[in-house]
């Protein structure tokens, strides 16, 4: 069931910003410029879910829904979650929270649909090229989200915040039309622990599965050795790396030498951090530069260094067909034109672990005195952690939860100092933050790379309030000619 179309490598990849930042219209936007253009796979199930009960403005999620091949499916979701009109402003949304390991036929249905509709208006009315970017960090999506997401047709899936090595196996075997499952990691866990979530592709579809094409894999990661392992050890053949820089926008790697922090308690990047390009070309696959590649400039400098191309993030956040909210973007612009906006690499903020990217503003979560006031809650639970409990079974905890939940569970009371609810906060960004019952609203958390002042380069004017996708790649690719570019189709 599996067949290699082979197409020429993009030479720009746009970065898979979640939650719904890199949505649809943009991804599209950037595939009919010619060059790849990626969804974020993050949380889309909750997206869809939000989208329709505020009435899905335009309609296109019901659009897309039509052409899910599985129509059932869709129309359970429909009569469940769709609201005429919209809900009235202030009314809570209704919740879905991550799948569990052994998710009902309803959970399993509503990650695949949303990762179908997100790919399919992505790919809908052009041939360009479609990525979709995932989490290895979420890991209990996963395996539905792939299938939905080549049941739309991806091209490509892109996977980092972890070591992916089983996802190339998973994308060979759903396109031959088989199970497939996947390690979970569960802390506690001992040696003959097997915890592992699992989809049949056969079962989920009642044995009509379609013909499916096998994605081609971009691994993200921040090391010669990851690169080199995933090479040599992976569950299936890996198509290219993206080398991902330590000033990019969202997670970054943690500093692989001693833990050291500035006076702002940003972690410190030392040499050990600094990838050998020469041995990731070593071997033998495409590999894109990431983290402040965003200048025509540094896209020639990395196509100098034998790289494919460049993926940019930042660049593309702020552009007319991103998904962040209009506001969000006039605060952004206004920044720029005002001075350098100020962005910590916050190494508590996020609930992984990992550094995470915060543009400082004012009434935002990254301000101090907001994040205090606000009520710990986690009622989305996309990062939480699994734990082996004493009966040995698997408890689910987030140190962004309330504390004495996340203590309760066997959490360490420290590792929730500083620790924001990104979940929410990224939900908000996008214009679909909950209301909750008490009248308290989410609050925005945007991150985004160290180089967002650079956006003015693709303003046509110092008063210009918005850019277009087109307007990026057509700076970045200024006297460039690459013979291998992708072009429109």
């Amino acid at each position: 069931m599996s067949s290699i179309i082979s197409r020429p490598e993009p030479t720009i990849i746009q970065g898979g910003m979640g939650v719904a930042v890199s949505d649809w219209r943009l991804a599209r936007s950037v595939s009919q410029a010619g060059q790849l253009g990626v969804v974020s796979g993050t949380a889309l199930d909750a997206v869809l879910v939000r989208r329709l009960q505020l009435g899905d403005p335009g309609g296109d999620m019901r659009r897309a829904m039509a052409e899910f091949p599985y129509i059932d499916m869709a129309d359970r979701i429909l009569e469940k979650y769709f609201v005429e009109g919209g809900k009235a402003d202030g009314e809570p949304l209704k919740n879905t929270m991550v799948i569990p390991m052994e998710p009902t036929q309803e959970q399993l249905e509503l990650v695949v649909v949303a990762n179908f509709v997100e790919v399919f208006l992505a790919k809908e009315g052009h041939d360009g090229l479609i990525g979709v970017n995932f989490l290895e960090k979420i890991q209990l999506p996963t395996l539905p989200s792939i299938f939905g997401a080549m049941l739309a047709g991806v091209d490509y899936v892109l996977m980092g915040a972890g070591i992916p090595r089983y996802i190339p196996g998973i994308l060979d075997r759903f396109a031959e039309g088989k199970a497939a499952e996947m390690p979970i990691h569960i802390v506690g866990a001992e040696k003959d622990d097997n915890f592992v979530v699992k989809f049949d592709p056969v079962e989920f579809t009642n044995g009509e599965l379609p013909w499916l094409n096998r994605p081609k894999f971009l691994a993200i990661v921040a090391s010669v050795t990851l690169a080199s392992m995933l090479s040599k050890k992976a569950s299936g053949y890996v198509d290219g790396f993206i080398v991902e820089g330590p000033t990019a926008g969202g997670h970054n790697a943690p500093p692989r030498g001693p833990k050291t922090t500035n006076d702002r308690g940003e972690p410190l990047y030392g040499k050990r951090d600094v990838v050998d390009l020469a041995a990731i070309a070593a071997l033998g696959r495409p590999f894109w530069l990431a983290g402040s590649y965003g200048t025509p400039e540094q896209v020639a400098k990395a196509l100098e260094t034998g790289a494919t191309g460049v993926q940019v993030g930042t660049a593309f956040a702020f552009c007319e067909e991103s998904g962040f909210g209009g506001d969000i973007k006039d605060i952004v612009f206004n920044m720029v034109r005002d001075g350098e906006p100020d962005v910590k690499t916050d190494g508590q903020a996020s609930p992984t672990g990992f550094p995470f990217k915060v543009l400082q503003i004012e009434g935002s979560m990254s301000d101090q005195k907001v994040y205090e006031q606000r009520t710990r809650v986690c009622d989305l639970g996309f990062l939480r952690e699994g734990f082996k409990k004493e009966d040995g079974t698997i408890g689910w905890r987030c140190p962004s939860e309330k504390i004495a939940a996340f203590t309760y569970k066997g959490g360490d009371a420290e590792a929730t100092v500083g620790r924001k609810c990104v979940c929410n906060g990224l939900m908000t960004n996008i214009g679909l933050g909950q209301r909750r019952k008490n009248g308290e609203h989410e609050l925005p958390l945007v991150t985004c790379g160290n180089d967002v002042a650079g956006i003015k380069r693709f303003m046509k004017t110092p008063d210009s309030t918005s850019y277009s996708a087109a307007d990026v790649i057509e700076c970045l690719m200024a006297g460039i000619i690459i013979d291998s570019a992708v072009a429109a189709r």
